[in-house]
């Protein structure tokens, strides 16, 4: 416990003490006047309840009336005018114990993210000058070199300049195995180098640093909240007023109608009062949405806000980006089929007019070509997005893309019978051939489709830019619903506007891609979700929610945290408001003592709490 909770604690033993030996005199030792009695409980209530006291004056001269602190201490005070002392006492007391148990709890699920999100290391070794200095990471530039020793966590994103090391992600990706790092490979802050000593050359500021980026996304998930959420803030602000207007009603009214006991209705309308208190509801549901943000970050799951929590537990549809997604993203050339021409010279076209292209298929046919490339031979370069590319490699102009492409240009193409992707190369306006590149299945995309199914998705649905049987190949592997193939920017954006009118009013669609390259899709979803932005800031920016590694997979874990996360929400919201409904016509009707009350207000607030709490773990 912080101090603050052990000051509590020692004002809850002490009036414990002094009010049970209050009651052994008051009841078998001294026969003391009222007045008398009314002093000692003062004295014991003003010790064990002088916070709620102080809070509700200080709450009332900031204009915020209706909370638990100003019913509690109305229903208390009411309990010493109507000469109840040891009632009052006893429900101060109650609640202390209930404030003390609640902010235990909530403590331990806030510094469970706190110690998962502490990933910014607050001091840097750097190297000036040849001398080692311990600094602020705020005071490291770009380029500087800063040295990180076994067992530290690396304080900035860098490029290894020298050293080898095996590197814990897990607090990034949730990934338990380490992986191995060496002079020129990326590594990322927030990591812990887990070996050999490493000399990280840094490329970004501390503030743009992944950790930094992290470590805001969490933080301002709160302020985004759900639904479910918004409602208990508004409920409780208009609740509020109603029950204290109802409890004033209670102990005036009736009394009026059933020969002016007062005395015995406003005891009725204060124990209402206790009992209406809306703390359970107010602190447990925004925790069990917080504690879903912490589950699924501890697991390398960015979600930035409950509102999208909502969204994942409502999936009905899945929509589905190939490249990179499903499939490894790691392209190879799988065949040449060269017209007029060797299959190197066509290999070269294609690789010197995807020169520029950072798409994984250019990527693999310049690493089939297995040579630098002369980048002064190119000029004229072009490029039609979703479509294909031209340059001029010397003095030939060279196009290479989608059969559509060529064709476009009046050239005729010959029907690739390869299954993958066949890039279409020309050289000045003649056909020279194809190639095809061909990408692997992920390991656990099966499991991942599977998963989805398990979790409730209706629909699981593939959109990809790559040729029909390269698709269909794939979607039937997967047992996917539906795959749509050959698809520019545009065409996605119609396709995905069409799943969104097929779905119930109570589904939601959610888009998985890369995050960078498929913004305007993400935008026609309820939630976007990037795959694999371990250290991609376009990834981060642009998705809703951020799977920090390359599995699939974790969707299908998202989608569960989601779904335990509002289960719980909601069991909290219908045993709330079951037990203080049942517990304020009790009260009404005259069958309800404080102590009960105290119950329906503060017990219920723990147990939701300590409900609220599950969310937080797998």
């Amino acid at each position: 416990m912080n101090r603050k909770q052990k000051k509590l604690l020692w004002r809850i033993i002490v009036g414990v003490v002094l009010f049970a030996a209050a009651m052994i005199l008051t009841h078998t030792v001294l026969e003391l006047p009222a007045w008398g009695e009314l002093l000692i409980f003062a004295g014991i209530y003003l010790i064990s309840g002088m916070d709620p006291l102080r809070k509700a004056v200080i709450n009332i001269s900031h204009g915020q009336v209706f909370d638990e602190n100003f019913l509690m201490c109305i229903a208390t005070i009411g309990a010493f005018i109507i000469g109840e002392y040891h009632e009052a006492v006893e429900v101060i007391l109650f609640y202390q114990i209930g404030n003390l148990f609640e902010s235990v709890a909530v403590g331990r699920s806030r510094k469970a993210v706190t110690d998962l999100m502490d990933i910014c290391p607050d001091q840097a070794t750097v190297l000036r000058d040849g001398q080692r200095k311990i600094v602020d990471p705020e005071d490291v530039e770009i380029g500087a070199h800063i040295i990180v020793a076994p067992g530290e966590r690396i304080a900035l994103d860098g490029i290894v300049r020298t050293g080898s090391s095996s590197v814990d992600t897990a607090a990034l990706t949730g990934e338990a195995v380490p992986i191995q790092v060496q002079a020129g490979d990326e590594v990322l802050s927030g990591c812990i180098n887990m070996s050999g000593t490493l000399e990280v050359e840094v490329t970004k500021p501390a503030g743009e640093s992944t950790a930094a980026k992290i470590l805001e996304l969490v933080e301002e998930s709160a302020s985004r909240k759900a639904k479910t959420e918004a409602f208990i803030t508004r409920f409780a602000r208009y609740y509020t007023p109603c029950v204290v207007i109802g409890a004033v009603l209670l102990g005036l009214i009736p009394p009026l109608f059933t020969g002016f006991n007062f005395a015995e209705w406003i005891f009725r309308a204060l124990t209402f009062l206790i009992v209406s208190c809306p703390c359970a509801l107010v602190i447990s549901v925004p925790l069990s949405f917080f504690g879903g943000i912490g589950c699924a970050s501890r697991n390398g799951i960015l979600i930035k806000g409950s509102n999208y929590i909502e969204v994942l537990a409502k999936t009905r549809t899945v929509v589905m980006d190939k490249t990179g997604t499903l499939t490894k993203g790691t392209f190879s050339v799988t065949a040449v089929r060269p017209v007029n021409m060797s299959e190197q010279e066509l290999l070269r076209y294609a690789a010197y007019a995807e020169a520029e292209s950072a798409h994984p298929i250019a990527k693999s046919l310049r690493r089939a070509l297995g040579e630098e490339l002369d980048y002064g031979i190119l000029s004229e370069q072009q490029e039609k997005s979703g479509w294909g590319v031209s340059a001029k490699v010397g003095d030939v102009l060279v196009a290479a893309g989608k059969r559509a492409y060529l064709e476009e240009m009046g050239i005729s193409c010959a029907e690739a019978a390869e299954i993958g992707t066949a890039v279409h190369v020309a050289a000045d306006g003649v056909y020279a051939g194809y190639l095809v590149v061909s990408d692997m299945l992920k390991e656990d995309a099966q499991e991942t489709v599977q998963g989805l199914r398990a979790a409730g998705a209706e629909k699981i649905v593939m959109l990809t830019g790559d040729r029909k049987a390269v698709g269909e190949k794939i979607a039937s592997q997967l047992g996917l619903d539906a795959a749509f193939t050959e698809l520019l920017p545009a065409d996605k954006v119609a396709h995905m506007q069409k799943l969104k009118e097929e779905l119930s009013e109570s589904g939601r669609l959610i888009f998985v891609g890369d995050g960078m390259n498929d913004a305007p899709v993400l935008a026609q979803s309820d939630a976007g979700v990037a795959m694999g932005a371990l250290g991609s800031d376009a990834a981060i920016e642009a998705a809703d929610v951020v799977l920090m590694d390359d599995q699939p997979s974790k969707l299908v874990l998202a989608i569960k945290i989601a779904r335990k996360t509002m289960r719980i929400a909601k069991q909290n919201i219908v045993f709330a408001l079951a037990v203080k409904g049942a517990v304020l016509v009790l009260s009404a009707l005259g069958y309800a003592n404080m102590e009960l009350a105290v119950f329906a207000d503060v017990g219920v607030s723990v147990l939701a709490i300590l409900n609220a709490m599950r969310t937080g773990k797998n």
